[in-house]
């Protein structure tokens, strides 16, 4: 097993619980908006940096909101330039959710680059990707994710190497924090957690396991009253961490998670 290739013991029989659901057409209608915002993605995607920010954020907001899931966002504003998001993994919705709070060049397995639609909105949108099963593969990628970081990239990564249900989490693995160490770069925290109709924790948003994409898609359109929270944390400057470990440790959401459902009403241009 390769120090780069964590895993995590969620599987979709022992992590999804039960969770109220919306009727077959009105999810039917869910997944339809959802795939023709994917299509209208995957059209634009070769102009790739040249999108304003601002479109990108609204198109990843919009496809939360197609998806029927409701955000409710805290902190502030993310910085300019060079910059590390990092985030507990749980779901497919993390990407559009850590977007939304900055447009971001993610870090991804390179088996992403072989799903169906999603692995070509992923290649032409400037995606890194990881060959995780080869550990003499991680300095070349810790040296191209510190080139992007030191171009004034944002670069959004989840240290935890393998998506968990939500109810756990993971660790956060070091590799990827020596980059940010290396470019000088600060580290922005991005705590994400989705709760169920009614405010409860919930694993109906989770991709775990040997689950599909299209299963958890399903899942998640299907789904009654699910919402995201996403607390931007505050920056965690370069120099304040002499190393990968400590960095890592400042950045990881501590354990049990402390803080509570997120009741603040969602600003202008927050919630999708």
């Amino acid at each position: 097993m390769s120090a780069w290739l964590p895993a995590a013991p969620c599987t979709p029989e022992a992590c999804l619980g039960p969770a109220g659901t919306v009727s077959v057409p009105r999810a039917v209608l869910r997944l339809t908006a959802v795939a023709a915002l994917v299509l209208a993605g995957i059209a634009l995607s070769p102009l790739g940096g040249r999108l304003p920010a601002g479109w990108v954020r609204r198109w990843c907001r919009c496809v939360v909101r197609a998806a029927g899931v409701r955000v409710r966002r805290t902190g502030a504003a993310a910085p300019a330039g060079g910059l590390l998001l990092v985030a507990p993994h749980v779901s497919w919705l993390d990407v559009p959710l850590l977007a939304g709070v900055r447009p971001a060049r993610m870090l991804a397995k390179h088996e992403v680059r072989r799903w169906p639609v999603a692995g070509a909105l992923a290649a032409r949108g400037g995606v890194l990707f990881i060959e995780r099963d080869r550990l003499r593969a991680l300095p070349d990628t810790v040296a191209r994710i510190a080139r992007a970081l030191r171009g004034g990239a944002a670069v959004a990564a989840f240290p935890e190497g393998s998506t968990w249900c939500g109810a756990e989490h993971g660790r956060f693995h070091r590799a990827v924090f020596q980059a940010a160490l290396d470019a000088g770069a600060p580290v922005l925290p991005v705590r994400l957690r989705y709760r169920q109709d009614g405010g409860a924790p919930g694993t109906a948003a989770a991709f775990v396991g040997d689950d599909t994409l299209l299963a958890s898609v399903w899942r998640v359109v299907r789904a009654r009253g699910l919402r995201a929270e996403v607390d931007v944390r505050p920056p965690i400057p370069p120099g304040t961490h002499p190393d990968r470990r400590s960095l890592a440790a400042a950045s990881q959401p501590p354990e049990p998670d402390p803080y509570p459902a997120l009741t603040a009403s969602p600003g202008p241009g927050r919630a999708p």
